[in-house]
């Protein structure tokens, strides 16, 4: 007997275990790769972070290392331009110190110099009234009569005698007696201008009473009167003393030159110098103030006046020889 023929089952392929495992790993594989990319990428942009978290660090170190230092430099910076500013107020105190010094000892030589005119001008006086006397003396020798006793001795040497001056006629028209005892009189003169010592004296006592006005006029006398005395140049002098006290400062240059040029050899000379500067500075003249002050020096350097000249120049910070 003939079997039918039974349908055949659909029977699902089997697949083995191994394989199916092997598949799962294939599949999973990029994703465990991009798994791994990613853990490094962290880990390099960790240490990244840390790499600039040091050299943040490490940079705030330098920077706190450079602020202590400007911080240093700027503390010596200021202790030494507080030294500076002491070290320039001990040399300016210096510097007022010995020009106060040497003010005084100019002061003192010039008070000296003045006491040495006014004495000059009063022994000049004295020899004056001496030669006055003297000649006195010898008008009167000269008018009185020779003895005439016969016991008196001729002189070895008699000098000859003179013919006695006529007397005046009297008033009614009889001619008076000669006397050779009474000398005759010359003609009156005009007011006669006084010596020039005694000129100078009489101005410089009036300067040293401190009556300015009076004693520049007097010195003017001298002046006018004695243009080739040597006390002319001391007089010149000491009106430009009043005119530079009394702020004259145009007035008082005129009269130092004035003792510069026409009386080089007096003793008022370095003096001049000194004072014109000092005027010529007044005045803001500066550099010419400069050139008098160095041309006393070069002149007279060992002299008072050269010492303060020196002070004043330093003083206002010039120097003392000029740059090449």
């Amino acid at each position: 007997m003939i079997k039918p023929k039974q349908p055949r089952k659909f029977v699902a392929p089997t697949i083995p275990l191994a394989a199916l495992l092997v598949a799962i790993l294939f599949c999973s594989a990029p994703a465990f790769a991009v798994s791994k990319d990613m853990v490094q990428l962290q880990t390099q942009i960790q240490a990244l972070q840390d790499a600039v978290a040091r050299l943040q660090q490490s940079n705030d170190e330098r920077m706190g290392a450079m602020k202590d230092l400007i911080q240093q430099s700027a503390d010596s910076i200021n202790k030494m331009g507080a030294n500076v500013d002491v070290m320039r107020k001990q040399l300016q105190t210096q510097q007022e110190t010995q020009s106060g010094k040497v003010d005084q000892v100019s002061g003192q030589i010039q008070s000296l110099n003045d006491s040495v005119d006014e004495i000059k001008a009063r022994i000049a006086t004295l020899q004056k009234l001496m030669q006055d006397v003297q000649s006195q003396q010898q008008s009167m020798s000269a008018g009185m009569p020779q003895p005439t006793s016969s016991t008196a001795l001729p002189p070895s040497n008699p000098a000859p005698l003179t013919a006695p001056a006529p007397a005046a006629p009297a008033p009614n028209g009889k001619k008076g007696k000669p006397s050779a005892s009474i000398p005759q009189a010359a003609d009156t003169p005009g007011p006669a201008v006084p010596p020039a010592d005694e000129l100078y004296k009489t101005a410089l006592g009036d300067y040293m009473a401190a009556k300015y006005p009076l004693a520049s006029s007097e010195f003017g006398d001298v002046v006018k009167y004695y243009p080739d005395n040597p006390l002319s140049g001391n007089s010149f002098y000491y009106q430009a003393e009043i005119n530079l006290r009394d702020g004259h400062y145009p007035a008082a240059i005129k009269a130092y030159d004035a003792v510069l040029e026409q009386y080089p050899d007096s003793n008022k000379v370095p003096a001049s110098h000194l004072h014109k500067g000092i005027a010529l500075f007044n005045m803001k003249e500066n550099e010419a103030g400069t050139r008098e002050l160095r041309t006393l020096i070069q002149r007279f350097p060992n002299s008072p006046e050269s010492m303060q000249a020196r002070s004043k120049l330093s003083g206002l910070g010039i120097p003392v020889t000029p740059k090449h």
